[in-house]
């Protein structure tokens, strides 16, 4: 995890973009469900009508709906209306006044609301009660369920309103107005305040055992019928409500989806500019690692750590910026409005949470140890399909097809067990997640359910607690699903950081100088040099030196160090002890670009790359003039199978060469290394390749095209080397033989026996 926020690091300010957009999208995301919410209980419950006062009220619904005010109240429901002909409207416009109004004039105007909205068996039960109240009017108490409400009204002789509406349900009741038979009974001091004050608290025990968002609705519901009977037109108050707030809606979903948009785009950019810089510092590391490093790490495993590793950083980090830093914003936010919607059901939220937690905690305890061995795994499957791939000839020439097949399934059948136990345990989540999510849902809808019976709740809200707690389930989710995601793409990192971090064992020294020019004598001083993780020397006391103009050929049987002394010119190595001098210098104290400038290197098996057989030549000196390259492939006997070809210098050569013979191959590496005009040349056994005929004549003419460069032939053949000013003789690391042909034969037996190998008697007698 710190190594892939470590990877962040070049961009902060992408990530700080990121987090500002992350924000805007979770604005969006958190506001749908308000609107929604408001569409359901404004929109269409409350008909778009947002507050407990009227709009316009008529001028006798003015004065009855202030029965229950006291003085106070009577003030600010005054100072809210001005007067307008019959009617009065609504003056105050400021939300947070009105809000406040809501808050203060609830409970009266409920109050009034309900005693405009009896049912006629309210309306009776309730003049029983009065009538019976009296002695001298107890008998006609009797008679109330007998008669009408028109025969009421004449018997109290007061005009007592009857009318027809809808309840909440949209069923019609008959309901009575009772407050003018309140107001007759005010006005006649049958009233006072003290009753009026009892009938308020009789009245405000029983509409308080209802919730508190019915008691808002029943305000509404009064501020909707008192507009509606002053002309106001509520069905287009409703439709201008739900257009105002479908538009905010789809203004917030277009800002919403525009920046989840541009979230992905910064997080993808983001994610892949890591990758491109863990890719070119990954390959800069290996172009710098010595031939020590490269055995170590081994090139399948170099190969997965450069492509798939960091692929998996990629994807991570791209999920990780995108879902990460989302998640949280999201949760906390969502919690913010849960706790705002008042639903009083965090607990249920809390329960889905911890158990998602759970579920994946468990699924990561039992798949995280099997992601480093499937990294591990992928390494063997890329060096066996590698080792397979190259060695195709050999396998096909021995018949051997059935094994390596056999050994590439083996390989491709641990990582496929492994893959699917990972798969396996990965496929349990979703399933699980989804029916936590939906039984989520039935729990808050059960519980929500009768939170609305109760009257403490609208269905807008449940609407709106829902989508939050599955909001919150969901950031959640994917907090901990990541923590499974980024502990692969850990150690994904871990491996290419091992590579980056790793130091080269040749490196420049920190006063190395650069060579521009050189003689080419090159001596090798007492050297030894051992492999590492060996218990013996490979090279010991070698000491020798190689002139400009001359030929330095060296020999021996396999295993003597021959290549090991080619390798560590150019430094591919460094020795373990003794020095190598170039014109004198310890070529530890040169910079390895110029070192490596002087040196023409020819190695044993010829390496060609995907291109022409001009760009082939002209990799180690690309101002190479056609002049200079068709003269070096002339110097490597290259020039006749060119010529030959369509195209010639720009016939095109197959990754590796493979289109070409290995003759042909070996020709054309030495004509690269011709071209470059280096001042040292060193063949590694690359004349092998070449039949006698043709191993002569480019010997005798590079003799004569490259008479001032030290050339240095590494050789199994004697007849490559007969002609060599020094010939060294190794045996088990050691020079056991140095000088001239002829003189190796007296006193030599190493060279003798090798010569009497290869050479007739004849041809000995000759020498």
């Amino acid at each position: 995890m710190i190594k892939l926020i470590r990877n962040l690091k070049p961009y902060k300010m992408a990530v700080l973009t990121l987090l500002v957009v992350l924000v805007v999208q979770a604005f969006g995301d958190i506001s749908i469900p308000s609107y929604m919410q408001k569409i359901i209980d404004t929109g269409i419950q409350n008909k778009g009508v947002e507050h407990i006062m009227p709009s316009k009220i008529k001028g006798d619904e003015y004065r009855e709906a202030q029965i229950f005010m006291n003085d106070g109240e009577k003030a600010l429901w005054s100072s809210s209306y001005k007067k307008d002909g019959e009617n009065y409207t609504l003056v105050v416009k400021d939300e947070k006044k009105l809000n406040k109004l809501d808050r203060t004039l609830l409970k009266p105007i409920v109050l009034s609301y309900q005693l405009g909205h009896m049912t006629v068996k309210q309306f009776k039960n309730t003049v029983k009660e009065q009538l019976s109240a009296r002695p001298e009017t107890k008998a006609m108490a009797m008679r109330i369920d007998d008669m009408s409400i028109s025969e009421i009204a004449n018997m109290m002789k007061v005009d007592i309103k009857s009318f027809k509406a809808k309840d909440q349900s949209g069923k019609v009741h008959t309901y009575v107005d009772m407050r003018p038979l309140i107001q007759s009974h005010i006005a006649s001091g049958e009233m006072d305040e003290s009753e009026i004050n009892k009938s308020r608290s009789d009245m405000d025990k029983t509409i308080s055992s209802v919730g508190d968002k019915t008691l808002r609705s029943m305000g509404i519901a009064y501020a909707t019928s008192a507009s509606q009977e002053a002309g106001v037109d509520i069905d287009g108050v409703q439709k201008t409500y739900l257009r105002h707030t479908a538009f905010k809606m789809m203004l917030v979903t277009f800002l919403m989806i525009s920046a989840a948009i541009l979230a992905s785009y910064i997080a993808s950019k983001v994610g892949a500019k890591i990758g491109m810089t863990l890719r070119r510092e990954v390959f800069e590391k290996v172009m710098s690692f010595s031939s020590a490093e490269m055995d170590r790490f081994q090139t399948s495993s170099l190969i997965t750590r450069a492509t798939n590793d960091i692929q998996q950083v990629q994807m991570t980090t791209t999920i990780m910026l995108r879902m990460v830093l989302y998640a949280p914003i999201l949760a906390i936010w969502g919690i913010i409005k849960v706790i705002e919607t008042g639903a009083h059901m965090s607990y249920v939220i809390a329960l889905g949470v911890a158990t998602v937690v759970v579920i994946v905690l468990i699924l990561m305890i039992i798949a995280l140890p099997k992601f480093r061995i499937m990294q591990e795994l992928v390494d063997a499957l890329n060096s066996v399909s590698r080792s397979i791939l190259t060695g195709i000839p050999v396998i096909r020439a021995f018949g051997r097809e059935r094994s390596a097949e056999k050994r590439f399934d083996k390989a491709s059948l641990d990582l496929m067990k492994t893959q699917l136990f990972t798969n396996r345990i990965m496929t349990f989540m979703p399933p699980m997640l989804m029916m936590l999510m939906n039984l989520l849902g039935v729990a808050i809808v059960w519980v929500a359910s009768h939170r609305i019976n109760a009257g403490n709740m609208q269905v807008g809200s449940m609407t709106a607690f829902l989508t939050y707690s599955m909001m919150i389930v969901m950031s959640f989710m994917i907090l901990t699903v990541m923590s499974i995601l980024i502990p692969r793409a850990g150690v994904a990192a871990n491996r290419i950081d091992e590579v980056i971090m790793s130091e080269s064992s040749v490196v420049d020294s920190f006063d190395a100088i650069v060579i521009n020019e050189c003689s080419g004598r090159l001596e090798f001083d007492n050297v030894s040099f051992r492999y590492e993780g060996s218990d013996e020397d490979a090279l010991s006391g070698i000491s020798f030196t190689a002139n400009p103009g001359e030929t330095t050929a060296i020999i021996g049987s396999t295993g003597s160090g021959k290549s090991t002394i080619v390798n560590l010119i150019p430094r591919f190595f460094d020795v373990t002890a003794g020095c190598i001098r170039l014109d004198g210098r310890d070529i530890r104290d040169i910079s390895m670009k110029s070192l490596r400038d002087q040196i023409g290197l020819v190695p044993q098996k010829g390496i060609l790359f995907s291109g022409t057989i001009d760009s082939n030549i002209r990799f180690g000196n690309e101002a190479a003039t056609p002049e200079e390259v068709r003269e070096a492939a002339e110097i490597a006997q290259a020039l006749e199978f060119i010529e030959e070809k369509e195209d010639e210098f720009e016939s095109s050569i197959a990754q590796g060469g493979s289109n070409v013979s290995g003759g042909q191959k070996q020709r054309l590496s030495i004509a690269r290394a011709i071209a470059k005009k280096p001042k040292i040349l060193v063949f590694d056994d690359s004349f092998s390749a070449l039949d006698m005929k043709t191993d002569a004549k480019l010997r005798r003419v590079l003799a004569k095209h490259e008479k001032e460069a030290t050339k240095i032939i590494v050789a199994q053949r004697v007849g490559t080397i007969i002609d060599a000013e020094q010939i060294i003789v190794l045996d088990e690391g050691e020079i056991v033989g140095k000088g001239r042909h002829r003189d190796l034969l007296r006193t030599c037996e190493t060279y003798r026996q090798i010569a009497e190998s290869q050479l007739s008697k004849s041809e000995l007698e000759v020498e």
